[in-house]
Parts: structure tokens; sequence; C-alpha cells
């Protein structure tokens, strides 16, 4: 009879001792609160490559010598090289040649313009904006041509990967031009369009 009250109290205590352990139920999970994922870093275009197109504008041109001036239509092709260092910055060089029929007050017509030029830019989204410079020459039908240089300022859009939309001013500057012995500065603002490879 001991042995069986003892067998009892022993089975009784062992089935027993996990509600004085502490609480059957299953723990509940705190809640993982999610770290949020920073969005991506917007990127801007690569401006590295060759490209090529076209611009058309206005050109203004003025002398020293009395009355011979004008203004009117310029227009022509483009082609040149960027490269872009990865950061904000892009430099390149390029060629222009406009054609032109701008009368200069009956004594002669400027023809053509034919510019080298170097650039240097600072990209903002999609955009370059840019100062450039070099080397221009002009030609007229009676004083002849000349050589001289031009400054200026543009801006850039890239509107697909390969298409690039775009404005420029240009200052330019020739002194004692061809036969003429005046000195001839002209302005030209101009639309751009340009693909690129």
């Amino acid at each position: 009879m001991l042995k069986t009250t003892t067998a009892l109290m022993t089975a009784t205590t062992l089935l027993t001792a996990p509600a004085f352990a502490g609480n059957v139920q299953e723990p509940v999970a705190e809640p993982v609160i999610a770290t949020p994922v920073a969005p991506p870093a917007p990127t801007s275009p690569n401006w590295t490559g060759f490209y090529g197109g076209g611009q058309i504008g206005y050109g203004d041109v003025d002398t020293s010598a009395a009355g011979v001036e004008g203004d009117g239509l310029i227009g022509g092709v483009i082609a040149g090289y960027d490269y872009d260092f990865g950061n904000n910055w892009v430099v390149g060089a390029g060629l222009d040649y406009d054609f032109a029929d701008i009368d200069l007050g009956g004594a002669a017509s400027l023809e053509e313009v034919f510019r080298a030029k170097a650039r240097a830019g600072y990209k903002i989204g999609n955009g370059l904006l840019y100062g450039t410079g070099g080397y221009a020459w002009a030609d007229t039908d009676t004083f002849g041509d000349d050589d001289g240089y031009f400054v200026g300022a543009g801006y850039e859009h890239m509107v697909t990967e390969n298409v690039s939309l775009g404005g420029e001013v240009l200052y330019h500057q020739f002194d004692d031009f061809g036969t003429s012995g005046a000195d001839v500065d002209a302005t030209t603002v101009q639309a751009r369009a340009s693909f690129r490879f």
C-alpha cells in the first residue's frame, strides 16, 4: 500500500510540475520593425561619347566701320566628343560649321562661320550647363575671310539616351577683318540638337 501511495504521489507531482514552472501558453512574438530601404540615388546620364547634329538661330554682326552691320539667320552642322568624369564634370571638344546670309549694310554679306571649340560643364540632373571657347573663322562675299576667337555658354539636356537638345550663346571677335581693315564682333544665339553614339 505504501509503495502504491508513493508511486501515485510521484506521478501526480511529475504531471503537475509544468504548472508550477510557469505558463504553458506559447509566448507572443514581439513585432519586427522593418528597417526602411533607402530609394536608389538618382543617376544622371553618361555624357561620354561622340555626337553629331545641327543648329539654327540668329546672328548679330557689328563692325568698327560706319554703317557696316547686320543681323539674320545662321545655322549649320555640329560634331564633337565629350568625356564624363563620373562625378559632376564633363569636358569636350567639337567643330561647328554654319551657313549664313547676313547683309552687312550693303557693303558685304557674312556667308559662313567655322569654329573649333573646347567646353567644360557641370551636370544638373539630365542637363549640362557649360562654358565654351576657341578658334573661329568667318568668310564674306567681298571682304574676304579672317580668323579670330569666340567665348560663350550653353545648356544641353539629354532627352533620351541618345538624343540631346540645347541652346548656346557665343560672342565672336575678329580684328582687322580681311580687306576691310575693320574690327568685327558677332553674337550668335542658336538652338542645337545632337544624336549621341
